[in-house]
C-alpha cells in the first residue's frame, strides 16, 4: 500500500533520507504538484520558481523534485538559497505561478520540508493540498530520471537575490539605520547573504553571527531558537538592538540593547504603533499569545483575534477580515499591506522604524502574564479529547484561577506541547510540569 503525503500547517515536513523525502517519493511528489499546476493554470505553460535554505539535503531533494515536475510541461526555475517569502515575493515579481520552498524552517539539518506558494493567494488551500496528494495516490505512469542536474546559474540566482533584496530597502527611507549598530543572527540558515546586505544598504552597522553554514548547523544553538548568544552579543557591543532570524528567514525574535528578549507579541506591541498600522483596531494572535498583549491592546481600544497555531490560519485571518497585521508569537509577524506571509527581515525593519517614529528605542511594549511552555516527544498523536487525556488535562486546569491552559500537538514535528499561563508564576511552572508529565506518561 502506497503511503500517504500529508500535508501539516506548514506544508509536508519529515526526515529527511525518509519518506516523503526518499528520491522515488519525491519524484512522485513533482509529478503530482505537476498534474495540479497544469490543472490549475491550464491557460499558459505554468512558471515554478525553487528555492530553499542551507540544509545538506536540499539539493538532492530539489533534483529529485524537478524530475518528476519535469514529466508535464512546466518550467522550473531555480533561484538557489533564498528566505521562504523571498520566493512568495519573487513570483509574485516575476510573473511565476508557484513557489516551491525547500526547508524545515527553524527544525534541525536533520529534516526537510516542501512549502508550497500559489502566487495569488499564498500557501496553499487545504482543496489545493488534497488534489495533490489525491495526484500523488493516483496510479498513473510517469518518468523517473535518476538524476535531474539543475543548471543553478550564478546569473540567474545573484538575479533574484538582488531583486529581494531591492524590493525591502526602496520599502523604507534611505539611511533610514544610519547611526544604529545592530546584531544580526542569521542562524546558519536561507538569510546569511541577504540579511546582512539589506541592513548595511539602510545604513546600519551591523554585527553578523551565525552565517557560515555548513549544510549541518541550520538553526544548532543560534538564530530565533536560542537567542542567548544574540543576547550577549547585543550587550558586549552595545548595540542599539539584535534581530534573529529561523532556518528559512520567515520568522524573527528580537533583543533590546538593554539584553531583553522580546518575541512576537513585543514586536506585535511596538508595530502597532507603527503609522502605517496604528489605526488598526484588530490584530491576529493564536491561542499562544499572551493574555498580556490582550490586556495592553484593550488599554489602547484595540482587539485580539485568536487563531489556531500556525501563520496560514493567521494569514487566512486576516485576509478574511481585511485586516493590516498580525503575528504568533514564535516570531512570524505578518503585514498584510507588504505582504500576506511572515517576513523575518521585513518585519524587523519596520519593527526598528516603528522605534524611531515612537522615540522607543528601548522597545518598552507590556507586561507579560507568566507563560510555561514545555515540549515532549510522543510517539503518536493521540485524540486528546478522549479519556483519560481530557480527564487529565481538566484536573490540572481547575489549579490555574486567572490564567489559560493550552494543550495540543505540534503540527509540524511529533511532540506535545503543554502551554500554562497564570498570573501566579509559582503555580503556572508547577502545573506546566505536572500536567506534561502525567499527559506524556497516558500518551506513551
Amino acid at each position: 500500500m502506497t503511503k500517504q503525503i500529508k500535508f501539516g500547517t506548514d506544508g509536508i515536513r519529515g526526515k529527511a533520507d525518509q519518506f516523503p523525502f526518499t528520491d522515488k517519493s519525491l519524484n512522485k511528489l513533482g509529478f503530482a504538484i505537476a498534474k495540479w499546476c497544469i490543472n490549475k493554470y491550464e491557460n499558459r505553460k505554468p512558471q515554478i520558481l525553487i528555492g530553499h535554505d542551507t540544509r545538506y539535503s536540499c539539493k538532492r531533494i530539489k533534483s529529485s523534485l524537478i524530475s518528476g515536475l519535469k514529466n508535464f510541461d512546466v518550467n522550473v526555475i531555480d533561484a538557489g538559497v533564498l528566505p521562504t517569502p523571498a520566493i512568495y515575493q519573487l513570483i509574485k515579481l516575476n510573473n511565476c505561478d508557484l513557489g516551491i520552498v525547500i526547508s524545515a524552517s527553524h527544525n534541525p539539518y536533520t529534516d526537510n520540508g516542501i512549502k508550497l506558494f500559489d502566487h495569488q493567494k499564498g500557501k496553499l488551500s487545504n482543496e489545493d493540498e488534497t488534489i495533490i496528494a489525491n495526484n500523488y495516490e493516483s496510479k498513473e505512469t510517469f518518468n523517473v530520471t535518476a538524476e535531474y542536474k539543475t543548471s543553478e546559474k550564478t546569473f540567474e540566482i545573484k538575479k533574484y537575490n538582488e531583486q529581494y533584496i531591492e524590493t525591502i530597502v526602496k520599502s523604507f527611507p534611505k539611511d533610514l539605520l544610519s547611526n544604529l549598530k545592530i546584531v544580526l543572527d542569521c542562524a546558519n540558515g536561507a538569510t546569511y547573504k541577504v540579511a546582512p546586505i539589506i541592513f548595511e544598504k539602510l545604513g546600519a552597522k551591523i554585527i553578523v553571527l551565525s552565517a557560515s553554514p555548513n549544510g549541518k548547523n541550520i538553526n544548532k544553538n543560534c538564530g530565533a531558537l536560542y537567542p542567548e548568544q544574540l543576547k550577549n552579543s547585543v550587550l558586549n557591543n552595545k548595540a542599539h538592538a539584535g534581530f534573529a532570524f529561523d532556518g528559512d528567514g520567515d520568522r524573527v525574535l528580537s533583543v533590546s540593547k538593554s539584553g531583553q528578549i522580546k518575541d512576537g507579541d513585543d514586536l506585535l506591541a511596538i508595530l502597532i504603533e507603527h503609522p502605517d498600522y496604528s489605526k488598526s483596531k484588530t490584530i491576529v494572535g493564536t491561542i499562544m499569545s499572551n493574555h498580556g498583549l490582550d490586556i495592553h491592546l484593550k488599554k489602547i481600544g484595540k482587539n485580539l483575534i485568536r487563531t489556531k497555531v500556525g501563520d496560514k490560519f493567521v494569514s487566512e485571518r486576516i485576509e478574511s477580515e481585511n485586516l493590516l497585521i498580525g503575528g504568533e508569537n514564535s516570531g512570524h509577524i505578518i503585514l498584510n499591506n507588504y505582504l500576506n506571509t511572515g517576513d523575518g527581515i521585513f518585519a524587523a525593519i519596520k519593527t526598528i522604524e516603528s522605534m524611531i517614529i515612537n522615540d522607543n528605542l528601548e522597545m518598552t511594549t507590556f507586561h507579560k502574564y507568566p507563560q510555561i511552555l514545555i515540549n515532549t516527544a510522543v510517539t503518536n498523536k493521540k485524540d486528546l479529547s478522549l479519556p483519560p487525556f481530557c480527564d487529565i488535562i481538566r484536573e490540572h486546569e481547575k489549579k490555574i484561577t486567572n490564567g489559560r491552559t493550552i494543550v495540543r500537538y505540534s503540527g509540524t514535528e511529533n511532540l506535545l506541547r503543554v502551554m500554562v499561563e497564570d498570573a501566579n508564576s509559582h503555580m503556572t511552572k508547577l502545573t506546566a510540569e505536572n500536567l506534561s508529565k502525567d499527559l506524556t506518561a497516558a500518551l506513551n
